[in-house]
């Protein structure tokens, strides 16, 4: 049975939205005692909070909310003879903490100073990263558990399977490789934020060349080079980290549910038996 801090480690890879349930308080006969945890996502569950009755309405009433697509926390009372028609008799109380998947899709491209220090600043917001580049080395041992990692020998060979919502940004060392990917996404995909690192001298010359390959200049509204806020000033690699990295977080997430419905103080009061 996998754990439960190893199947959120393992849902964070995964890029998957899930459920944390825990039971705050186990009175009189419960298959299991406060503390006890399961992680709910919609297809699977990890660990256990004692099965029957009970783990059924918990793992259902998991999925309703991870449906709703919304951070949400919630404290739910079970009395077991009643809700879960087991006859140990006890009750317990459980916090519902929801994480559905970020709707937040970036793809780095390169893994120089700048993509690490990119990937150090989102990696702590709301988003999926997928960080990519043909050098293994480059990456840290330690990648965010909301990071993939992808050493491809071909990084554009990613494209094809894109999220059509993506974010992308080109952060790579090698300006022929940036003009390979920068032109199949304009020529393969709909994307409509593509960012590359860059002065405007290269800009305007990867501007010619792309009608010189015939994509045509409509195309350009749906990249920019340079990439970053300009209000955010500095050349060191955290700097123009953080002027890219702001600008992804401006820009609007597709279907936004709103911000974290969190359990009354109330609630969790009335568990822990406090005035």
């Amino acid at each position: 049975m996998t754990s439960w801090q190893t199947a959120i480690a393992a849902c964070h890879q995964a890029a998957e939205g899930f459920v944390v349930v825990t039971l705050l308080q186990a009175k009189g006969s419960t298959p299991r005692d406060g503390g006890s945890k399961i992680v709910v996502t919609q297809t699977k569950t990890f660990d256990s909070i004692g099965g029957g009755g009970l783990e059924h309405l918990v793992i259902t009433r998991a999925r309703d909310l991870l449906a709703q697509g919304v951070p949400v926390q919630c404290v739910e009372h079970f009395p077991l003879a009643g809700k879960a028609n087991q006859c140990c008799g006890g009750s317990v109380s459980a916090l519902f903490e929801t994480f559905p998947e970020s709707k937040r899709s970036v793809v780095v491209f390169g893994a120089g100073h700048v993509g690490k220090a990119v990937v150090q600043v989102l990696s702590e917001c709301d988003a999926r990263i997928d960080w990519v580049d043909s050098r293994a080395e480059q990456f840290p041992e330690v990648i965010p558990g909301n990071v993939q990692r992808l050493v491809l020998d071909q990084p554009e060979m990613l494209i094809e399977t894109l999220r059509g919502d993506a974010i992308v940004l080109i952060l790579t060392h090698d300006h022929a490789l940036d003009y390979r990917l920068l032109r199949r996404l304009l020529d393969e995909t709909e994307l409509s934020s593509i960012g590359m690192i860059g002065s405007q001298t290269k800009s305007n010359r990867f501007r010619a060349r792309l009608r010189r390959d015939g994509i045509p200049e409509e195309e350009d509204a749906r990249w920019r080079c340079p990439v970053g806020l300009p209000e955010v000033g500095g050349k060191l690699p955290m700097e123009v980290a953080i002027s890219i990295a702001a600008e992804v977080l401006s820009q609007s997430l597709p279907l936004d549910g709103g911000e974290m419905v969190g359990a009354s103080w109330k609630s969790v009061q009335a568990v822990l038996g406090k005035p």
